[in-house]
């Protein structure tokens, strides 16, 4: 399970960070981005009755991550980064996959079950967020991270104590007794860092404020829950293709090498005829140059049929070998797909056919 967690956040990571410094360049805002992909893309891939399902868990936390790297622009630059929606966030889109493997019984059937799973991902969360917490310099963070564990936890329980299967009839008392504390001291540091922020605010007005705000972090908290939950029960029968990619990529992946290597080949053969065409008939291209690596980069898009920056062919030859170029091109295109067709297309069928008596199964 740990080396299945490791390859999930892996594969996030190369898709998040990339985007996260595409976009927004800070090293803080992508360490939050990439930290609450990595965490809810885990949480996401280890859970299921039917066991792990890391396509699942891969997507959905680079389209958390991203997102998240969107969001913590604005956030890190406000200093305001709240960890309970996240949390929820995650928590159900753990419910919406138990939700959907119903027939073989849920596991989140409770209210134990729910800070069971709460605390799973308020500790995916919070090693997710390590550098995140290091860069910002915010060590506070840790507390925002667990500090909502209980409210989570009762807001995932009252809405979903209705669904099937779910067998308690009220929350435990201790639960409640752990959420007073945590929605008090939330709302106390709130009215101090208002009042820190603006010293002539009145302790009536800043009561008020930090009354608003703490009532809508509860409502985003209960949001996200539902979002979430509603988010993976749409998109996990669409997510279920991605499953069989790893067969296909092991049929395909000898075939993929293959043609890559003919085509590289061409590359480097025409290459070599357009740098020997330049040598023995200087001016035949327009703008030449005069190393290998030009003629390498100039023949890559002759084969595409786009236009190199720079050079570009002139004479009645040059154009020929270009055409003769593009001609071989797409010939081994179409002759290694008739080839690999007819080698593994049996292998293929049976493939789609066990995916369908799996979905079948579902």
């Amino acid at each position: 399970m740990v080396w299945l967690a490791v390859r999930i956040a892996v594969a996030v990571a190369l898709i998040v960070v990339p985007f996260g410094y595409a976009m927004a360049g800070s090293n803080a805002a992508v360490a939050v981005g990439a930290g609450c992909g990595l965490a809810i893309g885990a949480a996401v891939g280890l859970s299921g009755n039917r066991g792990p399902r890391p396509w699942t868990g891969i997507l959905v936390g680079s389209l958390v991550g991203t997102a998240a790297v969107y969001m913590s622009t604005v956030a890190v630059t406000s200093g305001a980064i709240a960890m309970s929606p996240v949390l929820a966030l995650g928590v159900g889109l753990i419910h919406g996959e138990d939700l959907l493997d119903e027939v073989g019984g849920t596991s989140f059937s409770g209210y134990r079950d729910a800070f069971r799973e709460t605390l799973f991902v308020s500790v995916l969360l919070a090693l997710g967020l390590v550098p995140a917490i290091f860069a910002l310099s915010e060590p506070s963070l840790f507390v925002d991270i667990f500090l909502f564990v209980p409210w989570v936890a009762l807001s995932a329980g009252l809405l979903s104590h209705r669904a099937a299967g779910w067998r308690d009839t009220r929350p435990p008392v201790l639960l409640v007794l752990a959420t007073v504390p945590t929605v008090g001291y939330a709302g106390g540091a709130i009215v101090v860092g208002l009042i820190a922020a603006d010293p002539g605010l009145g302790i009536g007005a800043g009561l008020g404020i930090a009354a608003g705000l703490l009532l809508l972090e509860l409502t985003a908290t209960a949001a996200f829950f539902v979002f979430g939950r509603a988010a993976i029960i749409w998109c996990r029968p669409r997510f279920r293709v991605y499953g069989g990619l790893s067969d296909y990529l092991r049929v395909m992946w000898v075939p993929i090498g293959g043609f890559v290597i003919g085509y590289v080949t061409i590359i480097i053969l025409f290459a070599g005829f357009y740098g020997t065409l330049e040598h023995f008939s200087p001016g035949a291209f327009a703008d030449a140059g005069t190393g290998i690596v030009d003629w390498l980069f100039f023949a890559f898009f002759a084969g595409l049929a786009q236009d190199f920056a720079t050079i570009a062919p002139v004479s009645v030859g040059a154009r020929a070998l270009v055409g003769l170029h593009l001609i071989l091109s797409a010939g081994w295109v179409v002759v290694l797909f008739a080839a690999v067709m007819t080698s593994i297309g049996p292998k293929l069928e049976r493939i789609a056919r066990r995916r369908a008596e799996e979905s079948g199964d579902d």
